[in-house]
């Protein structure tokens, strides 16, 4: 069995997350104490009794999935599961810097600021209400790509996340995102819908918040990943830390290759692949993927307790 493990990427926060973790498991405390202390607030107050809407926001909602997520590897490892026991770690968008922290790369401390820069920068990157994204479903990356060149009309509409055989997520100036939404339908589409996104992410219109990432990451140590860390931008593993601080940048507007991402594992014998951290999101992705797939979450005492078996 070779296994891989995945983290989840924004849209997977809710209230509550985490907290069950942290009161089980020492070192799953210390890693929401590591980071309310790096951000200078109290995010796990956030995180376990806030505003749902405030937690949303990017900014927040970056910071709080990785520290959950973070959460949920040291209680793995407390329980004697190491990263070392997967052949790759690989994160949806924000989660590829989860994976990184898990495989080592990055401190928790430096994840969490990094996370708040890139969260606030993404934000503020596009004006509010000039950008947007829209779920494709039941077309494949190909036409999904078409339709979105397309709808550009001289805007920017890009396939931003690429996320199973029949889910393409496009984005960019809201009126060519719209018309992608009508393309899609004439071109079959099963659903074609937008999404409660507060900015177009992952397309060329967020080129001031890759240029904010440039300089940000410029100043943090990145180390080998403990196992190699399959890039969101490259759908293969990177180990080289100037790759990595090279693809985070990239990432920004870059597409989120996670299909692809997901079928380069498989191809090198992944069969088992462990989500981590909060919902079960990319395991429905992964399952759209290959069916045969063994799935596991692990964001609760349970889940952990289940693999133990």
């Amino acid at each position: 069995m070779s296994k891989a493990l995945v983290f989840p990427g924004q849209g997977a926060q809710s209230i509550g997350m985490g907290r069950d973790l942290a009161q089980a498991y020492p070192a799953a405390k210390a890693v929401f104490d590591e980071v309310d202390e790096a951000l200078g607030q109290s995010l796990s107050s956030l995180i376990w009794e806030g505003d749902a809407a405030e937690l949303t926001l990017t900014a927040n909602a970056q910071p709080a999935l990785m520290a959950t997520s973070l959460a949920a590897m040291r209680a793995l490892e407390a329980e004697g599961f190491a990263v070392t026991d997967a052949a790759f770690v690989a994160g949806h968008s924000l989660g590829e810097y989860s994976a990184l922290a898990a495989a080592g790369a990055l401190s928790v401390a430096d994840t969490a600021r990094l996370l708040r820069i890139r969260g606030e920068a993404m934000q503020t990157a596009v004006p509010v209400g000039m950008g947007a994204m829209a779920a494709l479903l039941g077309l494949d990356f190909a036409t999904a790509t078409e339709v979105a060149s397309e709808a550009a009309q001289g805007e920017i509409c890009q396939a931003a996340n690429d996320n199973d055989p029949a889910q393409v997520v496009v984005s960019g100036h809201k009126a060519a995102v719209e018309r992608a939404v009508e393309l899609a339908k004439a071109r079959g589409a099963k659903r074609a819908v937008m999404l409660p996104v507060s900015a177009p992410f992952h397309c060329a219109l967020m080129q001031p918040a890759a240029e904010a990432m440039a300089e940000a990451l410029a100043g943090v140590t990145i180390a080998a990943p403990a196992v190699p860390v399959v890039a969101n931008v490259r759908a293969e593993a990177v180990s080289d830390p100037d790759t990595i601080r090279a693809l985070l940048v990239e990432q920004v507007t870059g597409s989120v290759r996670w299909r692809e991402s997901v079928i380069w594992m498989l191809a090198q014998g992944v069969d088992t692949f462990w989500e981590v951290g909060a919902g079960k999101a990319l395991s429905g992705m992964i399952k759209r993927i290959e069916r045969g797939a063994n799935l596991a979450a692990v964001g609760t005492p349970a889940d952990i307790a289940a693999l133990k078996g």
